[in-house]
């Protein structure tokens, strides 16, 4: 009578009861901190420089790869209770052993020199990552080449070319730094030689690599033909050529040097013959412009639109959350007018919307008092031509539209202008010019791949080359000259194929395939490179940005945003002069 009777029914919800606890991992770590603390349990003393830090093996092998490789093979540490390690610094070892316990460790200007190389010996990725950070927040002129070999010595490749980069466009003031002139040959070639050499001119290059091999002429004498090689001479003046160059002693006194001034000569002298002459020396250097940031705005994340901004600045390569705007949009318009950044229509999750905000970074606020669209639109195309704010088809929740309307802000009033001879949702728009582009999109049945051009002058639109390729929800922008379009969704699936379009030849022709399917995707060009931005790779939700090299005809990623984002809008705007942004916790984000 005592036993309990199992019922033969299937067990009801209410006769079980699921717990994952949060707390317990937090817990439990702490008691193994109070363990080492009091040396209770410890089965292993790692020895650095005669300081002795207890610990237990299974945490060490646990956080780090090293630890693990040491106390689990055969080594003779193995069977050790006492554990010697050389060629680190004390303090960043123990650092590092109470991050494993606690999760927790401060880098700072004191420790992260031999921090970070403790962090490479042991393996522990998240840690390097974090003291490469604080050292790209630490950038400027003075130790940006110091911190440039500290991050080649580590093989902390991003931190490497993030230094790289603000040395190419600070140029002028790092040329002034003693950090320069104390430079081995190697790392001064591997500068000057860079095509993004921010320079006002040629002659600035000649005069820093001077200062350098007459900071030590005795040494590096050897080597100034090897470094004026780099140099661009036939980009110098004639003046400054015959008159500094083809007069300094040094010069003089080396032939490979003469022979690089009469090679300048030539080119400068003989006009007609330049074709024939030329290379790398003849070639312009094409320093990436500087002072755009590109705005990544609301889209959809997690089952819902977001009204979430935030803001990416290529120069540090971080994105920072800015103000949300006031209301929820996804299949928002997204485009820059006076320095102000408009986001039109889109849908907040239960509505369509025909409501505007306008950003202004030098605030860091969002208005609404921008007149509405006259009809409601979400997967809008929005551009600006003329001084006009264009928004063209989408969809109302009835039914695909042809509509365009502009706005002018000196009336902040929206008028129609002719629509578009298809109906077009999910429509890519360019301006190039002084027409705009209306390109690919679905018109509520299945995507297109046609492509119409309006022209203002007469309120009419035409249409032009189609592309390759279906493409609904696609990314375009301008860039050198072309419109390119990436990404979207055919009929099957979403896509990672683009392709260009050229005016002067009304043709499209195809460019290397992103690294990533992208539907819903964001694409902008900011300081000369152009960025694709989130989007819906069929299975998840993209927060990872990747950008174009036309002269490599490849793409790179190169990081990620805070949020997830599929059918966000992308503007890019001139840096703000005030920094009025706000930050959110890194935990909160998705």
């Amino acid at each position: 009578m005592g036993d309990v009777l199992i019922s033969d029914r299937p067990p009801s919800p209410a006769s079980r009861l699921s717990h994952t606890s949060e707390k317990h991992p937090r817990v439990t770590l702490q008691e193994l901190n109070v363990l080492r603390r009091h040396r209770e349990l410890c089965d292993v003393v790692i020895n650095v420089k005669g300081r002795k830090i207890f610990a237990h093996r299974v945490i060490l092998s646990a956080c780090s790869p090293y630890f693990r490789a040491m106390f689990t093979g055969e080594l003779e540490e193995s069977r050790q209770t006492e554990v010697t390690i050389c060629d680190i610094d004390e303090n960043a070892m123990e650092l590092l052993i109470d991050f494993c316990y606690t999760s927790h460790i401060v880098v700072e200007e004191s420790n992260v020199q031999p921090l970070l190389p403790a962090a490479c010996l042991l393996q522990l990725a998240e840690i390097q990552d974090i003291c490469c950070e604080f050292l790209k927040r630490q950038l400027d002129p003075e130790n940006c080449l110091g911190i440039r070999a500290f991050a080649d010595t580590h093989s902390c490749r991003e931190l490497l070319r993030i230094a790289d980069k603000f040395t190419q466009h600070n140029f002028q003031e790092v040329m002034e730094s003693e950090e320069f002139l104390l430079l081995p040959v190697g790392q001064l070639v591997d500068i000057i030689c860079s095509d993004e050499l921010n320079v006002r001119s040629e002659e600035q290059v000649f005069n820093a690599v001077m200062a350098w091999l007459k900071y030590n002429v005795a040494d590096r004498r050897q080597h100034l033909a090897q470094v004026l090689q780099h140099v661009r001479m036939p980009l110098l003046s004639p003046k400054f050529l015959v008159g500094t160059v083809g007069s300094d002693l040094l010069v003089r006194s080396d032939e490979a040097c003469r022979d690089l001034v009469d090679e300048a000569k030539n080119y400068l002298l003989l006009p007609q013959e330049r074709p024939l002459m030329q290379g790398p020396r003849t070639r312009p250097r094409k320093p990436t412009r500087r002072g755009e940031v590109l705005f990544a705005v609301g889209g959809w994340c997690s089952g819902d639109a977001i009204a979430s901004v935030e803001r990416f600045d290529p120069e540090t390569a971080d994105w920072k959350m800015v103000a949300p705007m006031s209301k929820r949009r996804c299949g928002v318009g997204v485009a820059v007018l006076n320095d102000l950044l408009y986001a039109v229509g889109g849908h907040d999750g239960q509505s369509y919307l025909n409501s505007i905000e306008r950003y202004d970074p030098q605030t860091n606020q969002w208005s609404c008092d921008v007149a509405p669209t006259t009809s409601c639109r979400t997967s809008v195309g929005v551009a600006v031509l003329d001084g006009f704010l264009y928004a063209v088809g989408g969809q109302d929740g009835v039914q695909c539209l042809n509509h365009v309307e502009r706005y002018d802000p000196k009336e902040n009033k929206w008028s129609k202008v002719a629509p578009m001879t298809t109906r077009r949702l999910g429509v890519a728009v360019a301006v190039l010019g002084g027409y705009l582009y209306a390109i690919g999109g679905s018109d509520g049945q299945c995507p297109l791949n046609t492509v119409e051009r309006y022209d203002p002058r007469q309120n009419k639109w035409c249409a032009v080359s189609p592309m390759s390729t279906r493409r609904k929800h696609l990314g375009c922008a301008v860039f050198n000259n072309f419109i390119y379009a990436v990404g979207g969704r055919d009929d099957c699936m979403e896509l990672s194929s683009a392709e260009r379009y050229n005016p002067h030849t009304n043709s499209w022709s195809p460019i290397v395939a992103m690294t990533s399917r992208r539907s819903g995707v964001g694409l902008a060009v900011v300081n000369g490179q152009l960025y694709a931005v989130g989007g819906f790779d069929g299975t998840a939700y993209l927060k990872t940005i990747e950008v174009y090299d036309p002269e490599t005809n490849q793409w790179r990623l190169c990081g990620c945003m805070n949020y997830r984002r599929l059918g966000g809008g992308v503007g890019v705007m001139r840096a703000p002069q005030t920094e009025n942004y706000m930050w959110i916790r890194k935990d909160s984000v998705v």
